[in-house]
């Protein structure tokens, strides 16, 4: 991969011989070239004008005052440079470090919270360009026959007994989804992936980072989706609760929208548990083991089944 990222350094005006150093690989290759951060494309995911419209919502956040997100460098091919069939994509580096689970997540949840209502105000009003074009993150998309991230039943370390309580389990969750629906009200564009190692704290700062998989969504999902791999932490109550009072102060949340918080966790659980199987070479995958996290997995299905996570619930 360092030949495919040499051959890009000149359209940023580096030369080949930059030094290079690889600092995550998850969904894609995360590289620090001199004073760039670059992005390699995992192949197969996202098309090129999935990426360049990824790029466009997050030069459209950078106006907004309120709100700290990671700034994109165009390259001279554009926002998006191609080396051979492989995309790449800068950005400038940020002073700080990302939230670890071990932090003290109390502190910045409200913060979060708020942080995402902004998101989505500028989303509800925004009139995205020509050509935009992002994933959907729905039923279908996460639980149905042609997943993005993964069939969870290939999820490491499910057996029979495993599989059909997850069977039950995410039919049920089915069931709930569609009938809340995928209307402007309850559904929009969305980050989707604010999960701790997404989030830089500098100081008394918190910026979000890495929209690779922002798309249309539910609302409630940005909160889901920062509480991934921490789904059974004992703090998870007070989180939520600290969640919903930034975001409040911000913007309205339904009742119907916090009626949804426990189901819409554990949808990202069930993603997260197939991704884990699908991308076991990533740093995550190798980090908290596929058999444990689907371990973990099956005790929340049972938990939803028997009482819909109550304890989940604003």
């Amino acid at each position: 991969m360092s030949d495919i990222l040499s051959r890009a350094l000149p359209v940023y005006g580096l030369p080949e011989d930059t030094p290079l150093t690889l600092l995550n690989r998850s969904e894609n290759e995360t590289w620090r070239a001199g004073p760039l951060i670059l992005r390699l494309h995992r192949q197969g995911y996202h098309t090129k004008a999935e990426i360049a419209s990824e790029l466009a919502w997050l030069a459209a956040l950078q106006d907004l005052l309120a709100l700290n997100t990671v700034r994109s460098i165009p390259g001279a091919q554009g926002p998006v440079t191609q080396v051979d069939d492989r995309f790449i994509v800068a950005f400038a580096p940020l002073a700080g470090q990302e939230l670890h689970p071990g932090d003290d997540l109390a502190r910045w949840f409200a913060p979060l919270g708020e942080i995402t209502a902004h998101l989505h105000l500028q989303s509800r009003q925004w009139s995205p360009p020509a050509g935009f074009t992002r994933k959907r993150w729905d039923v279908d998309t996460i639980l149905g026959p042609k997943p993005h991230w993964g069939d969870w039943r290939q999820a490491q370390g499910l057996d029979a007994t495993g599989a059909a309580l997850l069977t039950r389990a995410t039919d049920a969750l089915a069931a709930q989804l569609h009938a809340y629906g995928t209307g402007p009200k309850t559904f929009g564009l969305i980050h989707a992936d604010l999960r701790l190692a997404n989030l830089m704290v500098h100081g008394d700062t918190l910026t979000a980072i890495d929209f690779d998989d922002c798309g249309f969504g539910w609302w409630v999902y940005d909160l889901a989706a920062a509480l991934s791999f921490i789904e059974t932490d004992p703090r998870l109550p007070d989180l939520i609760a600290a969640w919903v009072t930034g975001y409040t102060r911000i913007a309205p949340l339904p009742d119907t929208d916090r009626a949804m918080i426990p189901a819409l966790i554990f949808l990202r659980r069930v993603l997260l548990t197939a991704w884990l199987a699908t991308r076991a070479d990533s740093d995550t995958a190798l980090a908290l083991g596929g058999p444990a996290y689907t371990l973990g997995t099956l005790t929340l299905a049972e938990r939803f089944l028997t009482d819909g996570l109550a304890d989940f619930r604003p």
